[in-house]
């Protein structure tokens, strides 16, 4: 297997020459280096002592969270041997320290931070390592659902479960009965299916967590490229399982572009998309923390922090308005976003862009009046 060096953040790593990245061995993801730069930094806010990184690959993820946040004992894990071996060579490479066998499968690296780098099935070692890990990332090819139960018991019960999903398709309804196997939800196509799917997402993890009695609070959620993101913290007890359960509900979308959504365990009307999660998707303070870190912080994708401004300033309520969409159900010349913006905040509405699209806005404003404002505007 040849190498190259990549660097990102203060890791170096070595990842598999490859023409393609879906062609290599062990898989690297240049694109998701936004991704890791906000995990670095939610680590930096939260400061936990322990952390699992459940699918490793290269390591990088989790050699970053050794490298670049206050953690003190960090788990790399892969099924794959060819990860687990290169996980070995970026820890030595990043950390200068021989390891100590602990096993055929384990090793650890003992200096300033503890790292262990572990070959097996996820769910084996989180199930081994019960209410071990203060922070757990799950970041898997596809669906993060066949490692909910484990991770949630691996977790502590005041813990963060960080959860990636990049199949997309599947949230947004382009694999409808995919959807509805693996998430148990109905999706939404259109304009709104990346914030519906990222709050099906949650939603689903709110479930799992409801079993054990754990409640869920949103610190950040967000979608970005070709996957959905989520740092969820637990919250210990049946009240707040059930607290949580009642922020879950159910979308309708009109032709015509409107929009409605009820808080409720089952839908009273038909043709609803969900369940899904309709509280909120950031907590302010945390995200601003994560900004005023990120000022001082080397980031790797030049993108992190004008995306990290946007999400902190984006007004946390259900759902938004894709302008271009709006103006085409109704046959309408599109303003500009900024106008359109300006004019509803003039009417005594909060609006702001969101990241969910370029084009689309977040606003209390009924949908009546956010359409004569589009209309005002031709």
């Amino acid at each position: 297997m040849e190498f190259v060096e990549v660097r990102e953040g203060l890791s170096k790593i070595l990842v598999p020459k490859a023409e393609r990245i879906y062609d290599a061995p062990v898989f690297y993801n240049p694109i998701m280096a936004l991704n890791r730069d906000i995990s670095v930094l939610a680590l930096g806010v939260l400061k936990p002592g322990t952390v699992l990184d459940a699918l490793s690959a290269t390591g990088i993820r989790g050699i970053r969270y050794a490298l670049e946040t206050p953690a003190e004992e960090v788990w790399l894990n892969d099924i794959n041997p060819d990860a687990f071996n290169l996980i070995l060579k970026n820890v030595r490479l990043n950390l200068g320290l021989e390891g100590k066998p602990l096993g055929e499968k384990r090793v650890a690296f003992e200096g300033e931070k503890r790292v262990v780098a572990n070959l097996d099935d996820a769910n084996r070692l989180m199930a081994e390592k019960f209410r071990h890990f203060d922070f757990l990332d799950l970041d898997p090819f596809g669906s993060p659902v066949e490692f909910l139960d484990t991770a949630l018991r691996s977790v502590k019960r005041r813990g963060v479960l960080a959860v990636t999903a990049t199949d997309t398709g599947v949230l947004c309804g382009a694999y409808r009965h995919a959807c509805r196997r693996k998430y148990l939800a109905e999706p939404i196509r259109g304009e709104l299916c990346h914030e519906a799917g990222l709050r099906i997402l949650i939603a689903t993890v709110v479930r799992y967590a409801a079993k054990y009695d754990l409640g869920v609070e949103v610190l950040l959620a967000y979608y970005r490229d070709h996957y959905f993101r989520a740092f969820l913290r637990l919250k210990s007890g049946a009240r707040k399982a059930d607290e949580s359960l009642s922020n879950l509900g159910y979308l309708r979308q009109d032709a015509n572009g409107r929009f409605e959504y009820e808080t409720t365990f089952l839908p009273e009307k038909p043709s609803a998309y969900g369940p899904l999660w309709l509280g909120p998707l950031k907590t302010q303070e945390f995200v601003d923390e994560m900004l005023n870190l990120a000022g001082a912080h080397p980031l790797s994708h030049r993108k992190t922090l004008p995306f990290l401004e946007t999400l902190a300033g984006e007004l946390d309520i259900p759902f938004h308005y894709d302008t271009h969409a709006l103006a085409r159900r109704n046959n309408l010349q599109v303003g500009k976003l900024a106008g359109i913006i300006e004019a509803l905040r003039e009417r005594g509405y909060r609006a702001t862009r969101t990241h969910f699209s370029p084009m689309a806005v977040k606003t209390d404003a009924p949908f009546e009046d956010v359409l004569e404002v589009l209309k005002s505007l031709q």
